[in-house]
């Protein structure tokens, strides 16, 4: 597992939308969200932030049956930013209570409190990217944490068809992609069955039928679609179709 403080994490990539919004347009649109506003932004990161706060103190160990939350939501859109700040309070509190090692229902491959916490983190750490993007800003992301956000996405895909359906449809016959970072430690191979697809843990040896390589900030942004892979700064090879295939029906 990680050593990353996921929780502390939380709290630094909040406080960083925080600012980000606090000197905003409420009203800026946000490319990475088509049909979103900054505040729309706001809004979605702060409401998943107590949901998961909400799902962590009560330990559920069973899909939720219903995802009302008292949101408090702020009446005014330059109220946004204090309203959020008060979500990843509310979390942290949270946290220092929270055994990782828990056992709990999750929708993703760990079973435990943590994967909340990681969830948590890469929901507010894109967006904040997306905050970023809207204003012509370059976001600066931790390497070592962009790395721990490609494999989370990684991991956690393949039981993501619930709210991502085109995940249904990467399917193939025994087909590879290897995602490599190129800036530090970091190699993943997808491989894609009749059955499904997933990560192969034995994958080191493989050789690919398409590989795309980049720093581990621009495999983040170009996973969750904030980056195609045409860009310079992406390198793409191997199987084409099998490329646009992965990229067209992961959408997250």
């Amino acid at each position: 597992m990680t050593t990353i403080d996921h929780g502390a994490a939380v709290a630094a990539e909040t406080a960083r939308l925080v600012t980000v919004l606090r000197d905003a347009d409420p009203d800026t649109p946000v490319p990475g969200c088509p049909g979103w506003t900054l505040t729309d932004l706001a809004r979605h990161t702060g409401s998943v932030q107590r949901w998961f706060t909400v799902l962590l103190r009560g330990r559920v160990q069973e899909p939720p049956r219903s995802r009302e939350v008292d949101l408090r939501l702020p009446e005014r859109p330059d109220g946004y930013p204090a309203w959020l700040a008060e979500a990843s309070a509310e979390a942290a509190e949270a946290f220092a209570e929270l055994d990782l090692d828990a056992p709990m229902w999750a929708w993703g491959a760990d079973q435990h409190a943590r994967f909340w916490v990681r969830r948590m983190l890469f929901e507010t750490l894109v967006h904040r990217a997306d905050a970023e993007l809207a204003l012509g800003r370059t976001p600066d992301l931790d390497p070592v944490l962009a790395a721990d956000g490609v494999d989370e996405f990684l991991t956690n895909l393949p039981f993501a068809a619930l709210f991502a359906p085109r995940t249904a449809e990467l399917r193939g016959s025994d087909r590879t992609l290897r995602f490599t970072r190129t800036d530090g430690e970091g190699d993943w191979l997808v491989r894609l069955r009749p059955d499904g697809f997933g990560l192969d843990p034995d994958g080191a040896g493989v050789t690919a039928d398409a590989t795309v390589r980049a720093g581990a900030a621009d495999l983040l942004l170009l996973l969750y679609g904030r980056l195609d892979r045409t860009s310079p700064r992406i390198d793409v090879r191997g199987d084409d179709a099998l490329l646009a295939h992965w990229f067209t029906h992961s959408a997250f």
